[in-house]
């Protein structure tokens, strides 16, 4: 599992600041094996060590919000007002770190101009950020909905626990999609492609629970309405893990395979 990031850390374009104990130590990975043109041994050494840069800052920035997410998770089941506040107001560092590494990446792309694989590579890693400040939007929301939910008094819906296993499946393909983009791993990212069918069937049962309650009682409606828009943030979080790991893939094998099924056809005979 990642490191992760807390409301310590700091992340401004040009510069980020992590606390030692977030600090990550992470897998080696060698860029120029993705088939560069060729360039100066001290160009092509530069090019890697800023690639490098935007490697680290975006994984600490996934540990981020992959912290988010679980505690946005842990204040729902336990009803923490406190927590919940926090993440909402967490949300405003991760925005700040994609803007950081958007401009990392223009720079890049400014002073180096890439080509080939590795535009490939810096443009893969701009999508990649997308869907990150998207994850933590979505922490931000299930705090939010949490928020109201457990604001609004007596419970008339008994804990569902389709909701924490749903809940369990997207964290566990957000983080296995972190580890795909460390380790540039295409088997791992096939995985987690794979996994989001199990994500959409849960939240599929969860929201066949919630209508039968409104049906059966309808002062459960605005109850079941906040359980709805949590369950679908977190099924959300699914479906941004999938496209991280297709652009894990992508960046490796050259595949797109994006809005073409071809990766979850690959992922179901891996």
């Amino acid at each position: 599992m990642l490191a992760v990031a807390g409301a310590d850390a700091v992340c401004r374009p040009g510069h980020v600041i992590w606390p030692k104990q977030w600090q990550l130590k992470l897998p080696a990975v060698n860029f120029s094996e993705y088939e560069r043109k060729p360039m100066s041994e001290h160009l092509s050494k530069q090019f890697d060590l800023e690639l490098e840069h935007i490697r680290t800052r975006i994984l600490q920035m996934g540990g981020l919000v992959e912290s988010q997410v679980q505690a946005a998770i842990e204040a729902f089941s336990s009803g923490d007002l406190a927590a919940m506040q926090q993440i909402v107001e967490g949300d405003r560092e991760v925005d700040a770190c994609e803007v950081a590494i958007d401009e990392d990446c223009t720079l890049l792309i400014a002073r180096r101009q890439p080509t080939a694989r590795d535009l490939r590579l810096v443009m893969a890693v701009s999508r990649i950020v997308t869907d990150l400040e998207r994850v933590g939007d979505k922490a931000a929301k299930i705090a939010s909905m949490a928020r109201n939910f457990h604001r609004g008094g007596s419970r008339r819906i008994p804990r569902l626990s389709d909701i924490q296993n749903c809940a369990r499946l997207a964290t566990e393909m957000l983080r296995s999609a972190l580890d795909s983009l460390a380790r540039m791993d295409v088997a791992t990212a096939r995985q987690v492609i794979g996994a989001d069918k199990a994500i959409d069937a849960s939240f599929n049962a969860i929201l066949r629970q919630l209508i039968t309650y409104m049906m059966e009682d309808p002062r459960t409606i605005s109850e079941a309405l906040d359980i709805v828009w949590i369950a679908k943030a977190i099924e959300r979080v699914g479906d941004h893990a999938s496209n991280i790991a297709e652009n894990v893939i992508y960046v490796v094998s050259g595949d797109d395979v994006r809005h073409t099924g071809a990766a979850r056809m690959k992922a179901d005979q891996s």
